[in-house]
């Protein structure tokens, strides 16, 4: 994870007279999890929009993988994979007429079956969205983004609303999406998300970045400034004891 994938120099969004994104700067590495976190309104989501070619910069300058923003945001839009929630879905396509339709538009051949097995969604392939539970929802919005085989893929909060096996079996698909070579990041509000699966994460609040770091190394630092709790913290969870009950089998 030496190579830069993705570099953002001094990148600004103002609407009107409001900055919501205020010249932050920051690489993504090739073959990390990368996670934004930040309070609603941060500009984390912004950001994303931005480099995915979503939203127009006011200034800065961003690359990915070699590729100018400014010069060639065609080339950018066929390297990534942007996760779309099931309202960016066609609600009459069944799964597969979905993964089908989304080939077509990449110009690129797949089998349906083979991505819908990834994500145990086999026994759905004739459904239609409308039709999935909102962890299987989930799953299927992950692997669209992987139909044209992006080098990254961009993931805006992929377990927000799941119960605790969802949550988990998401994790670990992304988790294996990343282990096959493709760079993922991610925005979350879930602290716990972002400990399991990222391997840095940059820290944004009113438009800035406060800090870039992995996640040990930031609970470190806060450690080592002589912040405590009152409460010892366990090795386990309540979720841990809610999953290790009820089981890690999803539930659909």
């Amino acid at each position: 994870m030496n190579d830069t994938i993705i570099s953002v120099s001094n990148l600004t969004k103002k609407y009107g007279n409001f900055e919501a994104v205020k010249g932050i700067s920051f690489e993504v590495k090739k073959g990390e999890v990368f996670g934004f976190l930040g309070p609603n309104g941060a500009g984390k989501t912004t950001t994303l929009e931005i480099i995915e070619t979503l939203r127009p910069k006011t200034s800065g300058e961003i690359t990915v993988s070699g590729y100018s923003l400014d010069k060639d945001p065609g080339k950018i839009k066929s390297l990534i994979g942007v996760q779309l929630q099931s309202a960016g879905f066609y609600p009459n396509l069944t799964l597969i007429e979905t993964l089908e339709l989304f080939a077509g538009l990449y110009n690129t051949t797949i089998n349906p079956m083979d991505l819908l097995k990834k994500v145990e969604l086999s026994e759905k392939a004739k459904s239609k969205i409308t039709e999935l539970s909102g962890g299987q929802k989930q799953r299927f919005s992950v692997i669209t983004t992987l139909v044209h085989t992006p080098e990254i893929i961009f993931l805006d909060e992929p377990s927000t609303g799941l119960d605790p096996q969802a949550r988990r079996n998401l994790w670990e698909l992304i988790k294996n999406i990343n282990q096959e070579g493709t760079t993922v990041v991610l925005t979350t509000h879930f602290m716990d998300e972002a400990e399991y699966l990222c391997h840095r994460v940059a820290i944004i609040d009113e438009g800035k970045i406060l800090r870039i770091d992995t996640p040990a190394n930031l609970v470190d630092q806060l450690l080592q400034s002589g912040f405590t709790k009152e409460k010892v913290k366990k090795e386990a969870s309540l979720e841990d004891v809610f999953l290790n009950l009820t089981g890690k089998e999803l539930r659909e």
